[in-house]
């Protein structure tokens, strides 16, 4: 260790691991509150209708309901969104002295917030694609990997019927868990899928924090195409300055969410970006080290959010970056239904502010699947796969955790499950899960409460797991007996004997 790192490292030890409620993100008083939870409403009321195209009844059972306990309160005293179809804006009044938050949608960018106390004024500054292609197919067909042999698969559609059954009933997974979808992908094909709550196989829902795994999937597919090396330190411009220690960080600390970086209590919460309209480069890359990089394990909103934003910087073209992810990756995949939003100042919000379709993120994991390649086209380097399904050097602590790799969740120590099996997940249980051994991918989305029951998706991908082996021992037992029957139908025939007074 060098005598820099030796001394930073010394004086993270000193320093408490947690702090004080009061110091997160300057303080929550009742009007930061109040606007949060307005943003919160106007966020997801504009994102609801013009990016997933459902009504507002279907936006305020899901995603209106069973929001953070803290907002609660302040989201009951709140007036009805207002919405102007035309514009596609969406605003909600929260104060008597201050403008309303506001949400504009545009063409491939989704919903984006403005900051708390700008005017509708602010739109105008929003960016803007010159052209943004429409997707008008169907996506109806089995078929989601590349090269797939589509066949009819009898034997998992009966053994998934009863699982898939029990992810909807509210009660098997978890009491009061809101399943919304479950894509099941065998060999590249859907083997079971099911819907609820509003939502078909063309509504993108909010991802949450799977988003964290399109990112790192992302920063593979630019590092396939060189534009980023992921141990090269000073990953933004703003850190390499001076004696800014925050230039020891690489994006394979970001990615492994070693940091070291001050991200509050709770790094999950960074309410004043996806709330509040704060930017990037404000709320998730001005925070000091608390940790020497690489040596801590902190999940954290804004090591997703600045590995992001490392990108944009190495490629200093930001029309290039914002058609990097459609271009290069989802576009690539079929994974048309599919939106990144960003903040105000064009940074994606890719740490949960992804909207897609259930059938998308199973694209995803079937990416994984095939090793990075896709229609005979290498898209992710040779290595990746690996690279974000190997525990990183530092892992959780917490009890009864899974184990971490590249943001992606490790499911290697469930008895029953493949040891080689991993996950992406998000709040309110949203989760790709992808087993290698099994060459299949299971996708779950949900609206569950928070602070309520959450999805017991081990208990689910277990029950999955026993339904396919269950549906490839049915298979062989087929194939055994369709065998032994043809075997009888071409043996020989014994010779029977003539009966009578018959002379040759």
């Amino acid at each position: 260790m060098t005598p820099f790192r030796a001394a930073l490292a010394a004086l993270a030890l000193s320093i408490p691991l947690t702090l004080p409620a009061t110091a997160q993100e300057g303080g929550n008083t009742e009007d930061v509150q109040r606007a949060l939870a307005a943003g919160w409403k106007a966020s997801f009321t504009c994102s609801g209708l013009f990016v997933a195209g459902q009504t507002l009844a279907d936006i305020e059972q899901n995603d209106l309901s069973g929001i953070y306990p803290d907002y609660a309160r302040f989201y009951d005293q709140l007036p009805p969104a207002s919405v102007d179809q035309s514009r596609k804006i969406v605003s909600v009044d929260y104060s008597p002295v201050m403008p309303p938050r506001m949400a504009a949608w545009r063409p491939g960018y989704g919903c984006t917030q403005l900051p708390i106390g700008a005017s509708e004024k602010a739109i105008d500054f929003l960016p803007r694609f010159a052209a943004w292609p429409e997707y008008t197919t169907n996506d109806r067909g089995s078929a989601i990997g590349s090269n797939v042999k589509v066949e009819l698969r009898l034997e998992e559609a009966e053994r998934l019927e009863m699982p898939v059954t029990a992810a909807f009933d509210e009660m098997t997974y978890g009491a009061g868990t809101r399943t919304s979808s479950v894509v099941i992908v065998r060999d590249g094909q859907v083997v079971a899928e099911r819907y609820a709550r509003g939502v078909e196989h063309e509504t993108p829902q909010r991802t949450w924090s799977v988003a964290k795994s399109i990112t790192a999937t992302l920063i593979g597919a630019a590092r396939r195409q060189g534009k980023i090396d992921i141990d090269y330190p000073a990953v933004l411009t703003a850190w390499n300055k001076g004696a800014d220690p925050r230039r020891e960080i690489t994006i394979r600390d970001l990615l492994h969410m070693a940091s070291g970086l001050d991200s509050g209590e709770r790094g999950s919460r960074t309410d004043r970006i996806y709330f509040g309209g704060g930017r990037v480069v404000d709320q998730a890359a001005g925070n000091v080290l608390e940790a020497e990089p690489g040596t801590r394990f902190k999940y954290a909103n804004n090591d997703t959010l600045i590995a992001m934003r490392a990108l944009r910087e190495a490629m200093q073209d930001d029309a290039l970056y914002h058609r990097f992810p459609y271009e290069s990756l989802l576009h690539k995949i079929g994974a048309v239904r599919t939106t990144l939003e960003i903040d105000w100042n064009g940074d994606f919000l890719s740490s949960s502010q992804v909207w897609a379709t259930g059938r998308d993120l199973a694209r995803i994991g079937q990416l994984y699947l095939q090793d990075g390649v896709w229609a005979g086209e290498r898209i992710l380097p040779e290595d990746w796969a690996d690279f974000v399904s190997t525990p990183a050097p530092v892992q959780p602590t917490g009890a009864g955790q899974d184990n971490y790799g590249a943001q992606f969740w490790l499911m290697n120590n469930v008895p029953g499950i493949p040891e080689d099996t991993y996950y992406a997940a998000g709040n309110r249980g949203q989760y790709i899960v992808i087993l290698p051994s099994l060459n299949t991918v299971i996708v779950r989305q949900g609206i569950d409460m928070i602070g309520g029951a959450r999805f017991e998706i081990d208990r689910f991908v277990l029950d999955v797991t026993r339904a396919i082996e269950a549906a490839d021992q049915d298979r062989a037992a087929g194939a055994e007996a369709l065998r032994q029957s043809a075997e009888e139908e071409n043996a020989p025939r014994p010779r029977v004997p003539l009966r009578g007074n018959w002379q040759p």
